[in-house]
C-alpha cells in the first residue's frame, strides 16, 4: 500500500466518524405559538383606523403638554440609559459579525537564546563549530516578522445564526425603547391632566372656604341678635377650618405632582405651566380603538416579545451545531532568521505554514447538551412571554374602552347631581338667612354640594386618564 492510498483511507476513515458524531446530535423541535387574536374587540367596534398610528403631536394638542412631552424625550434618564442598551446591542452584532470572518494578525517580534553546554543543542552547537570551522553564537537571537491567519470555517451556520440572534435583540432593544418612550409619554399626559384637575379642586374649595366665611359672619350675628346660639357658630367656624385643611392638603399634592413631571423631564423642582382653564370644559379624546390584530405591529411590547421569540428560536440552532465538528484553519506566513542582516534574504528566511484541524466532542458531552436543552426551554419560555404579552394588551384594552362608556355615564349622573345640590345651596342660604332653616341644614347642603364637585373633577379626570391610558395601550405615542 502505498502513501497516497494510506492517506486516503485516513481521510476516509475520518470522514465516516465525523458522520457518526453528527448523526448523534438531538433533533430540534421548536414550540410555536397557536394563540390568535380575536376579530374585533368585545364592544365590536367597526371602525379599522387605530388612534395609535397618530403621532402624540396630533393626539395632545395643549401647547404646554407637548412641551414637557419634547423635553422629556430629550432630557428622560430612562430614555437616554435605553439608547446606550441599544448601543451595546449594536455593538455585540459588530462583534458577531466579525467572528465568522477570517482573523488576520501582524507580528514582528525578537529575542535571543543561550542553552546549556551540556545539553542536546548544546552538544549539537559544539560539533557544528568542529565540522564548520565557525564558532557558534553563544547566545542565538531570534528575528520575525510575519502575519498569521486563523479561520474557523462556519460549515453548520454556527456563527452566523449567532449574528443573526444579536440582531434580533438588537431590535428588540430598539422596541423596547419604543415601548419606554409609549410610557413617558403617556404618564407625562397623565400627571399633566392630574396637575389641571388638583387646580380645579382647590379652585372649588376655596370658593367653599368664601362661601362658609360669609355664612360663618351671619351666624355669627345671628348670635348676636339671639337668634341663634354658640354651637352654630363654632360648627360653622370647624367647618371653615376643615376646607382650610384641605386646601393646603391639596396644595401638598400639586407640588408632588409638579415634582414627579420634572423628574420624568429630567429637571430640579420647578413651577410647571399649564392651561389655567376650566377643568370640567376640557373635551376628552375620542380613541378609535381599531381591530385586535392591529395590537401586534402598533404596541412595542408584544414586537419585542416576538424578536425575543425569533431570537431564542436562532439559539436553538446554535446550541445543537455545538455537538458538530468544527474546522479550523490557520495559517503564517513571514521571514525569520537568527541575525537581523540574514532577515529578509529570499528564500533563505522565508517561513510559512497552513493547518487544519478538525475537531468534534466525543466523550462527555454533557456540557454542550446541557447548553442545548436550556436554549430549548428558554424557546418554550418565550412563546409563553409572547402569549403572556398578547393576552395583557387585548385585556387592557377592552378594560378601558368598557371603562370608557361608563365613566360616561357616571359623569352624566354626577354633573345632574351637582346641579341638584347646588340649587339646593342656593334655597339653604336664603331660608337659613330668613330664619326658616337652621345652620345644620346649610352645612349638611354645603359639605355634600363640595363633595359632589370633587368627585366630578376626579370622574373628569378619570375620563381624560382613561383615554390616555387607551392611545398608551393601543400602542401610540412612539412614532
Amino acid at each position: 500500500m502505498n502513501r497516497i492510498t494510506k492517506h486516503k483511507n485516513y481521510l476516509l476513515i475520518s470522514l465516516l466518524l465525523l458522520g457518526l458524531l453528527s448523526s448523534c446530535a438531538p433533533t430540534i423541535q421548536l414550540q410555536e405559538s397557536q394563540m390568535e387574536v380575536p376579530a374585533q374587540f368585545q364592544n365590536d367596534m367597526t371602525d379599522t383606523a387605530s388612534t395609535a398610528l397618530q403621532p402624540w403631536s396630533s393626539v395632545f394638542t395643549d401647547p404646554y403638554l407637548q412641551a414637557l412631552i419634547d423635553t422629556a424625550l430629550l432630557n428622560n434618564q430612562e430614555l437616554n440609559i435605553l439608547t446606550r442598551e441599544i448601543q451595546m446591542e449594536q455593538n455585540e452584532v459588530m462583534a458577531r459579525s466579525g467572528e465568522y470572518l477570517p482573523f488576520v494578525k501582524v507580528q514582528a517580534g525578537m529575542g535571543a537564546d543561550k542553552v546549556g553546554a551540556f545539553t542536546r543543542n548544546g552538544a549539537v552547537e559544539e560539533n557544528l563549530e568542529i565540522v564548520e570551522g565557525e564558532e557558534f553564537p553563544k547566545v542565538l537571537g531570534d528575528f520575525v516578522i510575519g502575519a498569521n491567519v486563523t479561520w474557523e470555517v462556519d460549515i453548520w451556520k454556527k456563527l452566523r445564526n449567532a449574528k443573526k440572534s444579536a440582531f434580533l435583540r438588537y431590535l428588540a432593544s430598539t422596541e423596547g425603547r419604543n415601548l419606554a418612550t409609549t410610557n413617558l409619554v403617556a404618564e407625562i399626559a397623565m400627571s399633566y391632566y392630574e396637575l389641571m384637575a388638583l387646580d380645579s379642586q382647590l379652585k372649588n374649595v376655596e370658593q367653599n372656604i368664601s362661601i362658609l366665611n360669609n355664612a360663618l359672619e351671619i351666624v355669627r350675628a345671628q348670635k348676636e341678635a339671639a337668634q341663634t346660639t354658640e354651637l352654630g357658630v363654632r360648627r360653622f367656624e370647624a367647618e371653615v377650618l376643615k376646607n382650610r385643611s384641605a386646601r393646603y392638603y391639596i396644595l401638598q399634592k400639586i407640588t408632588e405632582t409638579e415634582n414627579r413631571i420634572n423628574f420624568l423631564t429630567g429637571r430640579f423642582p420647578q413651577a410647571v405651566p399649564r392651561d389655567t382653564s376650566d377643568f370640567l370644559d376640557l373635551p376628552v379624546q375620542n380613541m378609535s380603538a381599531g381591530v385586535p390584530s392591529q395590537l401586534l405591529q402598533n404596541r412595542p411590547d408584544i414586537r419585542r416579545a416576538e424578536l425575543v421569540l425569533e431570537a431564542t428560536k436562532v439559539d436553538v440552532e446554535v446550541a445543537r451545531a455545538e455537538f458538530f465538528p468544527s474546522l479550523d484553519i490557520s495559517a503564517g506566513v513571514g521571514y525569520q532568521a537568527f541575525n537581523p542582516k540574514y532577515l529578509l534574504n529570499t528564500p533563505e528566511s522565508i517561513l510559512f505554514s497552513l493547518v487544519g484541524d478538525i475537531a468534534a466532542p466525543i466523550v462527555n458531552r454533557k456540557a454542550i447538551t446541557a447548553t442545548f436543552n436550556t436554549a430549548n426551554a428558554r424557546q418554550v419560555q418565550a412563546v409563553y412571554e409572547y402569549e403572556q404579552t398578547l393576552l395583557k394588551a387585548y385585556e387592557e384594552v377592552a378594560n378601558q374602552i368598557a371603562k370608557m362608556e361608563n365613566l360616561q355615564q357616571s359623569f352624566n349622573l354626577k354633573e345632574d347631581q351637582v346641579d341638584a345640590l347646588t340649587e339646593a345651596v342656593e334655597f339653604s342660604n336664603d331660608l337659613f338667612r330668613s330664619a326658616r332653616a337652621d345652620y345644620f341644614e346649610v352645612l349638611q347642603t354645603q359639605r355634600e354640594a363640595l363633595e359632589a364637585q370633587l368627585e366630578l373633577i376626579e370622574i373628569k379626570a378619570e375620563q381624560i386618564g382613561v383615554s390616555v391610558t387607551i392611545y398608551q395601550a393601543l400602542g401610540g405615542g412612539w412614532r
